[in-house]
């Protein structure tokens, strides 16, 4: 199992427990019905009984455990955040690091990356407490990415920079002009990336 892989586990088991037995198949099938539909009939005619009816659930089903359609939108949102394999190793820690934020930037300035954003923030579970709930889950499942690289840069060592360094100068301005400006270019990440390894190259020395 990769390091990113442990520390999935551990951002799971120091969260929201994942589900198990008939919960975790209602909230797949929950899930699942929640994706389909959006593509289909898009935000605006989505409604509790028309995933419910998908789904093969009762609409009481989903309002005991998510409350509302927000809730429940802001929950799919989260799992669309969950990494589904670690980032691609060319070798070279920065080109590997290059490769992965400019991915991340181009799914996340789509419209429904954006949407994807915003359902997390609107989500109840959490959003009084800065890290926690499910804007910190998401959060860790970035880290975990980025961990990932720096593990292996550290082990044919190589200079890397801190995680928090490239989620605080990196990460956190391409989240901004994704939700409030412009989606970033791959110019614009590589500068970015450029400047934490600088400043990485300052705090070394």
């Amino acid at each position: 199992m990769s390091l990113a892989r442990k520390r999935e586990n551990s951002v799971v088991s120091h969260g929201q427990t994942r589900p198990g037995g008939r919960s975790a198949r209602v909230q797949a099938s929950v899930h699942k019905a929640t994706t389909e539909l959006l593509e289909e009939i898009g935000r605006d005619a989505l409604t509790i009984p028309a995933i419910a009816e998908r789904a093969g659930v009762t609409p009481s089903t989903i309002y005991r455990r998510w409350g509302d359609l927000q809730e429940l939108l802001a929950d799919v949102a989260v799992e669309r955040f969950r990494p589904e394999e670690d980032p691609k190793d060319t070798g070279d820690a920065r080109k590997d690091l290059e490769l992965w934020v400019e991915a991340f930037a181009e799914e996340f300035s789509s419209a429904p990356g954006r949407e994807m954003i915003r359902d997390v923030l609107a989500g109840r579970s959490g959003a009084e407490m800065p890290g926690a709930g499910k804007p910190g889950k998401c959060s860790a499942y970035t880290k975990v990415q980025i961990e990932e690289i720096a593990a292996r840069a550290k082990a044919r060592g190589v200079p890397f920079p801190d995680t928090t360094a490239i989620m605080d100068h990196v990460i956190a301005p391409l989240v901004y002009r994704i939700l409030f400006y412009e989606p970033p270019s791959a110019e614009l990440v590589r500068s970015l990336i450029a400047t934490v390894y600088e400043l990485s190259l300052e705090t070394a020395t």
